[in-house]
């Protein structure tokens, strides 16, 4: 099912046929058909998978549909089994053409032991990944032979900056921004935000840096955030210290001992770069 499939074509004063590779996006039904089976057999099982795999990662346009309506119980405490998500399909024409109530009885029929959730999660998002890299690449053939929208000249440096901001949102987010969200993943983030922020001291989601006009500006340091600080000369030489942690400090950097008194700590002690969270 996952191999690309093959046509014979003829060209016009090429002699013999040749066949030709007709190149399809990468996919794995089966994989998906067992992590759908596991998770109706086995709702706890969904505990298992990490917050990356979400509905668009499923090939298959049903599967995307079914996994969001289990994601959807299972996140409101509820139970989700074939008869009580069958009444929520009656009306798609997908589901009755692949066999209604009988189709989801077979997916949990056919699943594998639970323990192996977290392994064919990770086969679809991989999946999903590639089929991202291959409609990137797709799209930088395009507007490189187009020169932009419209066939408006668009400089080379420009579409490889455009590239890169793809590429750089596929590999922090698991697919490339689209620029608009769905209101249920935007009110999702901003209410983990606001958990985050309530539960630290300050009421900051980030990480504290003890600086106060900075923490109100940037609400305290996130995971991969680059924060570039500037300044005149004398202004922030010290302000790397201020963002380690005390244990990592010079203040409590113990002192190399040495005939004529103490020295100030060795340069691997104390430089920054290996320091900062």
């Amino acid at each position: 099912m996952n191999a690309a499939a093959r046509a014979v074509v003829c060209e016009p004063g090429s002699g013999p046929p040749s066949e030709t590779v007709v190149k399809v996006a990468p996919y794995n039904l089966e994989a998906e058909q067992a992590l759908l089976g596991i998770l109706l057999y086995d709702n706890a099982a969904y505990e298992r998978l990490t917050d990356s795999l979400q509905s668009r990662c499923f090939y298959e346009p049903f599967h995307q549909r079914l996994f969001g309506s289990i994601e959807s119980h299972i996140r409101k405490g509820q139970l989700a089994e074939p008869i009580l998500l069958a009444d929520e399909f009656k009306a798609d024409l997908a589901f009755d053409e692949l066999g209604g109530l009988r189709y989801l009885a077979d997916l949990v029929d056919r699943a594998p032991p639970a323990a192996n959730a977290s392994d064919y999660a990770r086969a679809i998002f991989d999946l999903s990944l590639r089929r991202e890299l291959v409609r990137i690449g797709g799209e930088i053939a395009t507007t490189a032979h187009a020169g932009g929208k419209e066939n408006l000249p668009l400089p080379a440096r420009d579409q490889i900056e455009a590239a890169e901001q793809q590429l750089y949102s596929l590999a922090e987010n698991g697919a490339a921004s689209s620029g608009f969200v769905s209101f249920g993943d935007a009110l999702r983030g901003a209410v983990e935000m606001t958990a985050e922020a309530y539960g630290r001291d300050g009421g900051m989601s980030g990480v504290a840096t003890d600086l106060v006009d900075l923490d109100q500006k940037v609400g305290g340091l996130h995971p991969s955030d680059l924060v570039v600080l500037a300044g005149r000369p004398s202004m922030v030489k010290r302000l790397p210290w201020r963002l380690t942690s005390p244990s990592t400090s010079p203040r409590s950097t113990p002192t190399r001992s040495s005939p004529t008194g103490p020295r100030r700590p060795s340069r691997a002690a104390w430089w920054p770069s290996t320091r900062l969270k």
